[in-house]
């Protein structure tokens, strides 16, 4: 997601042309979730606007077609999968990880499954994997078991933290409306490799989106010190300020690290005149 509507006029210009909106998303952030790619494989030539957009350095972590991951569930998706690397293909380094988010149904039996996938993946991708069934949180077989699975194919396994999100009822109409439809997920700060990668859900009140991150500072800190090279996505239910909220998170773990490279400075955002 880089474009958003309450973000238009306030945080990036408006209008853009579609040629112009992710450049000037870059300006506040250096990574993107591809959401968008779950529900429709976009046209290579699309992508291709994409790397035009971004530097080198920036991450993409697309999210893998719903045909392969829901619909399929893993089985049989060569073809799919084929046109889905092809599109992708102009993004070169951009393409951090390829996000496998899976159903709440995609339970322990179903790892094999999802071994067999990842082994098949090309050397040139790294895969992220989201699961969701309760068992891989609560039952220590299971936990052993994906983490086995996840670290043989060099994986990392995508915690999407919603406890600062469930601590208290929803206040808002954003809120109750994410209130029925996002995962209640337990929190997990463990990384398996050297680029994790964290989905962190706040709330519409600013101070509670910051207070419930603080433990994501320190586990990005320490992440950091030990060499690794993190990815954190801060989502609020109205993501009205979800880019102010990523840049403040940056700026409390640089305040810890300054040798941190410091993020981008955004495109001014230019006054409607009528003349």
């Amino acid at each position: 997601m880089w474009t958003h509507k309450s973000w238009q006029g306030r945080l990036l210009a408006h209008p853009l042309p579609t040629s112009e909106r992710l450049r000037h998303y870059a300006g506040w952030c250096d990574a993107v979730e591809g959401n968008t790619t779950f529900y429709a494989t976009p046209t290579r030539d699309t992508v291709a606007t994409w790397a035009q957009q971004t530097g080198p350095d920036f991450r993409f972590v697309v999210k893998l077609p719903k045909v392969v991951t829901h619909e399929r569930r893993l089985t049989d998706v060569t073809e799919p999968m084929r046109v889905f690397l092809d599109a992708m293909a102009p993004l070169g380094p951009r393409a951090h990880a390829l996000w496998v988010q899976l159903p709440g149904s995609f339970g322990p039996d179903d790892v094999p499954t999802l071994a067999r996938f990842l082994r098949r993946l090309p050397a040139t991708h790294r895969a992220v994997v989201e699961v969701r069934h309760p068992a891989f949180f609560t039952e220590p077989h299971a936990v052993r078991l994906l983490e086995t699975t996840l670290d043989e194919a060099d994986a990392e396994w995508v915690p999407f933290d919603t406890t600062a999100f469930f601590a208290d009822p929803p206040t808002s109409d954003a809120e109750r409306d994410a209130w029925t439809k996002k995962p209640r997920m337990p929190l997990r700060t463990h990384a398996l490799t050297d680029r994790p990668i964290v989905r962190y859900l706040g709330r519409d009140d600013t101070y509670r989106t910051v207070e419930g991150w603080q433990h994501w500072v320190d586990v990005t800190v320490a992440w950091l010190r030990e060499g690794r090279s993190p990815t954190m996505f801060v989502h609020t239910p109205d993501n009205a300020d979800a880019p102010v909220l990523a840049r403040r998170f940056h700026d409390e773990v640089r305040a810890r690290l300054p040798e941190l490279t410091p993020l981008p400075e955004p495109i001014p955002v230019e006054p409607t005149t009528l003349f």
